[in-house]
């Protein structure tokens, strides 16, 4: 028997019961309360905390930070007294917004920020294109969860236009370098995992405790300019082609309500060293798609990256790193084994020497200005879908 909430939820709603994700967003007023998506609906935490109906002290921040150190139990129990509200109580329409009415926000204070390269399919095709087939995966690729940190201050939200970057490449066939907008602008299909509970300095994180200090998943484009990432990655890898945008879903999905949809991830051989060694069901089924304006170029899931999040957890603090709530976790570009599933243009296009054709006839090898990038996520359930909304950007000029 379905439970169901005396809230009106549409049967193709990414936000059903089974959902239930945290966000920020900006009323009329001006004022930032926190929430949780319910069909078309946001349930106000901070309404419901500030009038005594929800026993807590953690929304009446403008960010989740302060809930996110709470740590795994508060998550729990809250989520458990949410659903009490929405379907054992009487109706509370007084403490519903309207999605459409209010300005959603970055649900978190981004701290810090890393980028992964966890996808081993995405890896393979990049490095078939730079060193070829016989030297495409990087001999330490196999063995850890290759990553870099990137830039906090340039992470937004979804719908924040992205404009077109410039910075230094070297066009091909010439030996000097120019000083330009980037003419080799890309996405990068990519989910995040937000930190919640951290750990000290000189404390790592154990693979088996590595989710207990991740809250949740948002979905992840990393904008990515190629031409100037070509001239000046090496020898320390990305850095502006990398940290002009990194936009974000305003919706963060608990771990605990993708439980559910676990799954087994790649056989992983070599065998990973101790520490980063894993068993059962390790990550999640969720479908992934790219639409360029009214194309979809891309469907894709989360499954098929090679390193899990829980050896991303414990490989990022084996060195004591400190994580703190809030820390933004990207997997790196998700792309599968069929080229409709890679996850950039870079692959699609193949270095833009594949261009594609969209549903108005206009080829694309990059991002031209205008373009809007829409990605989307979801887990298909028995009789209902429990979805990550979106995260765009439309790409304006310099």
């Amino acid at each position: 028997m379905t439970t169901k909430s005396w809230v009106s939820i549409p049967l193709d709603s990414p936000f059903p019961l089974q959902n239930l994700p945290y966000g920020a967003f900006r009323l009329p007023s001006g004022e930032v309360h926190l929430g949780v998506a319910i069909g078309e609906e946001i349930l106000d935490l901070s309404a419901l905390e500030s009038a005594g109906v929800l026993a807590s002290n953690y929304f009446g921040e403008p960010t989740l930070n302060r809930f996110l150190a709470a740590g795994r139990q508060i998550w729990s129990s809250t989520r458990q007294r949410l659903r009490q509200l929405l379907v054992d109580e009487p109706p509370r329409p007084e403490f519903l917004v309207r999605q459409s009415e209010v300005q959603l926000l970055l649900p978190v204070q981004v701290g810090d920020y890393t980028d992964f390269y966890s996808s081993r399919e995405h890896a393979t095709n990049v490095g078939t294109m730079l060193r070829g087939p016989e030297n495409a995966l990087m001999p330490n690729w196999l063995y850890l969860p290759v990553a870099y940190h990137g830039r906090a201050s340039s992470v937004v939200v979804s719908g924040t236009d992205i404009h077109r970057p410039i910075g230094q490449s070297r066009p091909e066939n010439s030996s000097e370098p120019i000083f330009g907008p980037s003419k080799s602008l890309d996405f990068e299909l990519e989910m995040g995992a937000i930190v919640g509970v951290g750990n000290p300095l000189g404390q790592p994180i154990p693979i088996d405790r590595a989710e207990e200090h991740l809250f949740g998943l948002v979905l992840v484009n990393d904008w990515s300019a190629r031409d100037i990432q070509a001239w000046e990655y090496q020898p320390l890898g990305p850095f502006l082609a990398k940290n002009f945008a990194t936009s974000i879903s305003p919706w963060v999905v608990p771990l605990e309500a993708l439980e559910p949809f676990r799954c087994p991830g790649p056989k992983q051989d070599p065998q990973p060293l101790p520490y980063l060694r894993q068993q059962g069901n390790t990550t999640f089924d969720i479908h992934l798609e790219v639409r360029l304006n009214d194309t979809v170029i891309c469907r894709s899931n989360f499954r098929h990256l090679y390193w899990s999040l829980r050896q991303q957890v414990a490989h990022h603090t084996s060195n004591g790193c400190p994580l703190r709530p809030g820390d933004l976790l990207a997997s790196g570009t998700i792309s599968g084994p069929t080229p409709d599933s890679y996850g950039c243009l870079l692959e699609l296009t193949w270095r833009g020497t594949k261009p594609l054709t969209l549903a108005d006839g206009q080829l694309r090898r990059f991002l031209e200005n205008g373009d809007r990038v829409t990605m989307t996520a979801w887990c298909q359930g028995e009789g209902f879908r429990l979805g990550f909304g979106e995260v765009t950007g439309v790409v304006v000029g310099s």
